[in-house]
């Protein structure tokens, strides 16, 4: 394997950043992007790396999206870029969601555009309550819904991303289903659902009445926080929970959407059907929108009462409205597609829990993949300094990963992403893995 080669441009550009740019999320290696294509992208030194991240999940369909997409929007640039959809019409957002309403269960019918995840699922927090005229929402401990307040109130994944932002909106959180680190300290399917039974017994009965809740919020796959694939017929059982009470149930498919598990929707791969879901990162095709789509049913909501400046951006929607065409007519090869490469990425995952000791779990739908670094299998003690570790030596030999909860390495491939690249991908990161167990 080539070691990459880094030079005194890419640790100007960092310096640079680290002076004039508010500290983010930075990765610790020092990716300094330039292009891509495909399976790859290279960085201002030209250095190329495969693409394990598809830049957070939105690369779906490749690096830089696919020419068709690039070419929508290069066209739209040259007609006219932003048209105030919130306060004036235009045509091409109204075809866009048309199109987009073609993938999702009957009964969907009314969309609302935005600029990203956090937006998506702000728009969906406050219709929730306009539809039921209610003032709670409940969501999940370990959960990400977004960094803006509304969103934020229903994070709960990370105390840094909450740290000195309260009061927040009336949110009550309640533990997931991560049966690999079970706090009942049960197994599925022996638990009978404990976690389940605890929403119902404890803070439904003691802490809030669960007909002042709005809304449930829901990742089908949780992502930030690590992952997390709940047992198959989990979300059935809350589905049970927001009927008896007549919650809506919410679906924050930002990350996990958009074909990434092999299903449009990740919530299908459950066999449940939301009340309104959010969308964003691949939807753009590299462009930023965010999508709210709510049942037919709920009704519409007041002039005025939600709107924005840049959502329905001609230039964003021209690649959204490319981007969903192309899945629409490529739908059967990129469901077998995610479907096929996520068993034979999980096959190789689950060969590295059997060998290496380091890694303590790996789960994944389709090709929205982690692999959990322990210290030790028995304590299951998260190995932080080991995962940056193995994300440091696979950057340093071609390999662009991103973390997720406190010591899980998420695998997000272009859906697109040749076999033999996903393979060479998963060498690096087994070495990577071999000399953090050293």
């Amino acid at each position: 394997m080539v070691k990459i080669a880094l030079n005194k441009k890419v640790a100007s550009v960092i310096a640079r950043d680290k002076k004039v740019m508010l500290t983010t999320t930075k990765e610790s290696f020092p990716f300094v992007a330039d292009h891509g294509s495909g399976d790859y992208v290279y960085d201002i030194a030209g250095n190329r790396f495969i693409d394990f991240s598809s830049f957070i999940s939105v690369y779906n369909l490749g690096v830089n999206s696919n020419r068709e997409i690039r070419e929508a929007a290069k066209t739209q640039i040259d007609r006219l870029m932003h048209a105030a959809f919130t306060d004036y019409y235009a045509e091409l957002p109204v075809r866009f969601a048309e199109e987009l309403l073609r993938m999702f269960p009957s009964g969907f019918g009314r969309v609302f555009l935005s600029n990203s995840g956090t937006e998506a699922n702000e728009a969906a927090l406050k219709f929730s309550k306009l539809f039921t005229k209610r003032s709670y929402i409940m969501a999940f401990y370990n959960s990400f819904h977004g960094r803006t307040m509304g969103s934020l109130s229903m994070t709960a994944s990370k105390t840094v991303q909450r740290e000195h932002f309260g009061p927040f909106a009336n949110a009550v959180h309640v533990p997931f289903a991560y049966c690999y680190r079970c706090p009942f300290k049960l197994t599925h399917p022996g638990c009978g659902f404990a976690c389940v039974d605890f929403i119902r017994k404890q803070p439904l009965k003691h802490e809030i009445n669960g007909k002042e809740i709005a809304a449930f919020f829901i990742e089908p796959v949780q992502g930030e926080g690590g992952y997390i694939v709940p047992p198959k017929d989990y979300f059935k059982e809350i589905k049970r929970i927001t009927d008896d009470y007549g919650m809506l149930l919410v679906a924050d498919e930002v990350q996990s959407g958009y074909m990434r598990t092999g299903r449009f929707l990740a919530l299908d791969n459950f066999g449940v059907t939301a009340d309104i879901y959010s969308m964003a990162k691949a939807v753009g095709g590299g462009l930023p929108i965010g999508v709210t789509i709510t049942k037919k049913n709920l009704g519409d909501i007041p002039a005025g009462s939600h709107a924005n400046t840049f959502g329905g951006n001609l230039v964003a929607v021209a690649s959204a409205y490319a981007s969903i065409k192309y899945l629409r007519r490529n739908k059967r090869r990129l469901e077998s597609e995610a479907r096929s490469k996520g068993r034979h990425i999980l096959k190789r995952l689950s060969r590295l829990k059997e060998e290496y000791e380091i890694v303590g779990d790996v789960r994944g739908i389709g090709m929205m993949l982690a692999i959990e670094l322990v210290r030790s299998k028995k304590t299951k003690e998260p190995a932080v300094k080991e995962r940056e570790a193995v994300l440091n030596d696979a950057f340093m030999n071609g390999l662009l990963l991103l973390p997720a909860g406190e010591s899980t390495i998420r695998l997000i491939p272009p859906i697109t992403m040749r076999l033999d690249h996903i393979d060479k991908g998963l060498d690096i990161l087994e070495d990577a893995i071999k000399k953090a167990r050293a």
